[in-house]
């Protein structure tokens, strides 16, 4: 609810947040224009060796309706991986390229709001895939060589800056970074022994697509890991080290990241840069490896997204490339998706504001971050639901 309309709406009609209730607010806040806010002055940050906690009537909250979102959400465990987890993974998405864990724990969440910890269930310090979460870590190391000037403008063809024969065909020939970042670079080609296609359900199970024509570069959305995985090693070819040491030393050392997360490349994946054998990752865990991490450690990653790329007095990454990343655009036939994260300008998660912003993978693995009010969730292990909008409307202030 719009905080300046509180005042009146005391005056005018005193009963009417007691009469409606946790559902008005949930309503309200999906209606607010979006907004991309730097945090306030003096905004807590965590240390690495020390996170504070709050209840939730410290930081505005309902405990009583917390509580009732957490219960929820310990209901929602996902099945999938829980029975046979290779299995699993196989008939959802085909012959594996990398490590694959056997199995994976329960459910579990952090919920933050002001940079503290109001709430923990589940083990959140266990290692663990979190699959197409990784594509809004490569979204952000996409912004730091845009930060970093070694790219000049996201609109530029890659093939300027990339020889490696990837981009020499006159279609691949324009694809922009832009392309890449939405999705819709239909760029044509092999990547570690999967084809640009997907076409083939032994190398893509479940996932595999049909036959179909191509489109210029920027014109179509599609959902693609083979092509998410050239912008990757496109990234590591102007990088020149190992993006997993960069996202290491840029963002994760800085924000106080724990020394256990890995981003994991495939057994195939060995590359040369500059005559120096390395291994290029990928932006999931769709064939295996990808990025393993724990959800405090999300947690912080996320709370550095909330506050607009600023940790602590420092300016990690851009809060330009972070408005510009969690813009809706791209194609007529895209997703509410902005350069690697999932948006919600369209309002289709309900209950929860327009500015809210998610990343996601399989399992179903999420980062929610909702700026409007400094809140912060990771769910792991999830099969769904309105858990966040629920928390949502726990805040009363």
């Amino acid at each position: 609810m719009n905080r300046r309309m509180q005042p009146v709406l005391r005056s005018v009609v005193p009963t009417l947040i007691a009469l409606v209730g946790a559902a008005v607010i949930s309503a309200q806040v999906a209606e607010r224009p979006a907004a991309h806010r730097q945090p306030e002055r003096g905004a807590y940050t965590p240390t690495r060796d020390h996170w504070e906690t709050r209840t939730p009537a410290d930081v505005g909250m309902d405990a009583a309706l917390l509580n009732q979102a957490i219960e929820y959400a310990k209901t929602r465990d996902t099945n999938w991986g829980k029975a046979d987890y290779m299995a699993d993974q196989v008939r959802t998405f085909g012959r594996p390229l990398g490590r694959v864990p056997p199995s994976h724990g329960p459910t579990n969440g952090v919920i933050l709001r002001h940079g503290y910890i109001i709430a923990e269930f589940g083990d959140t310090s266990v290692v663990e895939p979190t699959y197409s979460v990784a594509k809004s870590y490569l979204s952000t190391v996409l912004g730091l060589t845009i930060d970093r000037g070694m790219i000049r403008s996201i609109k530029d063809p890659v093939g300027e800056y990339i020889k490696d024969g990837g981009y020499d065909s006159p279609h691949n020939a324009k694809i922009t970074w832009e392309d890449h970042a939405r999705q819709a670079s239909e760029w044509e080609g092999t990547m570690f022994g999967k084809p640009s296609t997907f076409i083939g359900a032994e190398e893509f199970g479940n996932g595999e697509m049909k036959p179909r024509g191509i489109r210029d570069p920027g014109t179509y959305y599609e959902y693609n890991d083979v092509r998410v995985n050239r912008m990757s090693l496109s990234l590591l070819k102007l990088w020149k080290r190992p993006l997993p040491d960069v996202l290491k030393t840029e963002i994760m050392d800085p924000i106080g990241a724990s020394d256990t997360w890995r981003w994991l490349g495939y057994d195939n994946a060995d590359v040369d840069v500059d005559g120096k054998t390395m291994r290029s990752v990928p932006g999931g865990t769709r064939w295996g490896a990808g990025l393993w991490m724990n959800s405090r450690d999300h947690a912080r990653f996320g709370l550095l997204m909330s506050r607009m790329g600023n940790w602590g007095g420092r300016q990690l990454v851009s809060a330009s490339w972070i408005k510009q990343a969690t813009t809706q655009g791209g194609p007529a036939n895209s997703n509410d998706y902005g350069y690697l994260w999932w948006l919600n300008t369209k309002g289709g998660n309900k209950g929860v504001p327009t500015s809210s912003y998610q990343a996601q993978g399989n399992g179903s693995n999420t980062i929610f971050i909702d700026p409007e009010h400094d809140l912060v969730i990771v769910w792991r292990w999830h099969s769904g639901g309105d858990f966040f909008a629920r928390v949502v409307a726990s805040i009363k202030s």
